[in-house]
């Protein structure tokens, strides 16, 4: 839903200036720092960046799922790391606390997350809990007006430089299915909680990824989301329906910039005597890139339409996530192919960083294969007599 289309294509011209003009010609620099500076991450809290998907009534944009991805479309158009570092706070780190946050919970924390004073990070995947979440064994045990945590967490976005963690943990020892399991808000500096090191990784360079650890963390009980125990993953299952459509479309903006600059190269490279674009080969895999990018923003833009209607979009949020990861990383396939040695040799073009940073989408907020055991199962459950 598009509340206001002149006042939605404002902010989307302001983004695509920004992406052209200040976050590309810094995406080399945000690589050889790994980090993105504190001047532009100052320039994207100063345009709203970090609030896009936050109530207005807490300080931010309030932008409807249908807004909201199109905004994703275009700001995913430079380097990874730039959506990353509002990403969380667009979503997984703020999606909790406006789905299920008690009043208190919003106004303490959620203007924080929506000007970017605050960088949330969502705290639920361990060493042997990635795909088979319930198996958390982080745990919470009640002590008087506190919650005591214990355990760690890995593979967390964020975690190095994160002020606010939405951590989920089992204060039901006794029931080890998802009834068991709760969600909390903990702040760094908070005593008991540490972070370790950013990882060393395959790609999206300057976008921190780290492990959280809990020694006896003690949390006032007031930072139970919700104040209820046991809806923890409710609140999990909420938080990534959105995010998973919210990531399709953060799938789909590399996927244009890469082929945008394969058909730049195309058209100027020059073998046998005519441009690669001649070549009917190449002109194949410009097609089916250009033929499944479209596809993707069809798909994901007529989910983000039914969510806004109320719709239930668990399957079509399942399938979006599935089919624009896989199809990112078939464009970014034949992007290097186009590009030849010059797409493999990091000197010459973005490409090859590009390649590396969007493998991740197949296997963060559930990997491809998870994603097809949950569209089978909601699919054969749709045609149960």
């Amino acid at each position: 839903m598009i509340r206001d289309r002149e006042e939605l294509e404002r902010l989307l011209s302001g983004v695509r200036d920004w992406v052209r003009e200040v976050a590309i010609p810094n995406e080399e620099r945000v690589a050889e720092l790994d980090d993105v500076p504190d001047d532009l991450v100052a320039d994207m809290r100063a345009r709203g960046f970090f609030g896009w998907s936050i109530p207005e009534a807490y300080g931010g944009r309030g932008l409807t799922a249908e807004e909201l991805v199109l905004g994703a479309l275009e700001l995913s158009q430079c380097s990874v790391a730039f959506r990353a570092r509002v990403g969380t706070n667009t979503g997984i780190g703020s999606e909790a606390l406006v789905a299920d946050g008690t009043e208190d919970q919003k106004n303490r924390y959620l203007p924080e997350l929506a000007s970017g004073a605050m960088t949330g990070c969502f705290a639920l995947t361990e060493r042997d809990a990635g795909s088979d979440a319930v198996s958390l064994t982080t745990s919470a045990r009640r002590d008087g007006d506190d919650y005591v945590l214990s355990g760690s967490k890995a593979f967390i976005t964020n975690a190095p430089i994160a002020d606010l963690f939405t951590v989920m943990a089992r204060t039901d020892p006794s029931d080890p299915s998802a009834r068991g399991i709760s969600a909390f808000l903990v702040e760094r500096g908070t005593p008991g909680l540490e972070t370790g090191p950013a990882y060393r990784k395959m790609g999206q360079a300057g976008s921190p990824v780290g492990e959280v650890h809990f020694d006896d963390c003690r949390v006032p009980a007031n930072n139970l989301i919700g104040g209820v125990e046991g809806m923890g993953f409710r609140t999990t299952m909420k938080v990534l329906n959105k995010q998973r459509l919210h990531l399709a479309a953060l799938c789909i903006g590399p996927a244009i910039r890469m082929l945008d600059e394969a058909v730049r190269h195309t058209k100027s490279r020059r073998q046998f005597g005519k441009s690669l674009s001649d070549f009917q080969l190449v002109q194949a895999m410009i097609a089916d890139c250009q033929t499944e990018i479209h596809a993707a923003r069809a798909l994901v833009l007529d989910t983000a339409r039914k969510r806004d209607d109320g719709i239930d979009t668990t399957l079509e949020a399942s399938m979006c996530k599935y089919f624009a990861s896989e199809m990112c990383g078939r464009v970014a396939d034949r992007a290097v192919q186009m590009f030849g040695g010059s797409g493999y040799v990091g000197d010459y073009s973005a490409i090859e960083r590009f390649y590396r940073d969007v493998r991740l989408f197949r296997l963060y907020e559930g990997t491809s294969q998870i994603h097809q055991l949950t569209i089978a199962k909601l699919t054969l459950r749709g045609t149960d007599a």
